[in-house]
């Protein structure tokens, strides 16, 4: 019997209570990462809407959505960007702050990453408060790329990242969620 695509994730992430401080869910992809036949579902159902459409890339943010978003490119035929923490990229980047659950930090791209008028997917392994996936939109917007989408594997809906990034305009799809932190 082939099991759904919900029962396949669920059951190839793992969950660590108390990480990184108490009362936190840590959603732990690294098992899904690990497992060929949940991380090829997870790839081949976040790629599935656009399969044969003209995406120009798929911009990854630091660390997982460089796995998830370079396995997507490579399906969609894409060029691949990284969406970086500052100070990580050797050439002449674009920076934006964005807010984090403890504070502010930076991220970049490099200034030709992208060019005006690209469609861009990107993508990261979960989406939570939004703060980390509206700083990247704002930065690819900022170089005139036309976001298609936000993928993610993971949505935890209570944090309400989701309504921010469509707050922005952008379609987001997500293929599990999680209840609670």
């Amino acid at each position: 019997m082939k099991s759904s695509l919900e029962d396949t994730l669920l059951a190839a992430i793992r969950t660590i209570p108390d990480y990184p401080k108490p009362g936190i869910q840590f959603r732990d992809i690294t098992t899904l990462l690990g497992n060929a036949r949940a991380f090829r579902r997870a790839v081949d159902e976040l790629v599935h809407p656009w399969a044969g459409s003209k995406i120009d890339k798929v911009a990854g943010i630091e660390a997982r959505g460089f796995i998830l978003g370079g396995a997507i490119a490579h399906q969609l035929s894409a060029g691949f960007i990284p969406i970086r923490k500052k100070g990580k990229l050797p050439h002449e980047t674009v920076r934006v702050a964005y807010s984090l659950e403890y504070g502010l930090d930076e991220m970049e791209m490099h200034k030709d990453a992208v060019q005006s008028g690209e469609r861009v997917i990107l993508v990261d392994d979960l989406i939570a408060t939004g703060g980390t996936a509206e700083g990247a939109v704002k930065l690819l917007t900022q170089m005139g790329a036309e976001i298609v989408t936000a993928c993610f594997v993971i949505d935890l809906p209570e944090l309400g990242g989701r309504a921010k990034l469509e707050a922005l305009g952008v379609p987001v799809r997500t293929l599990i969620s999680f209840e609670g932190h």
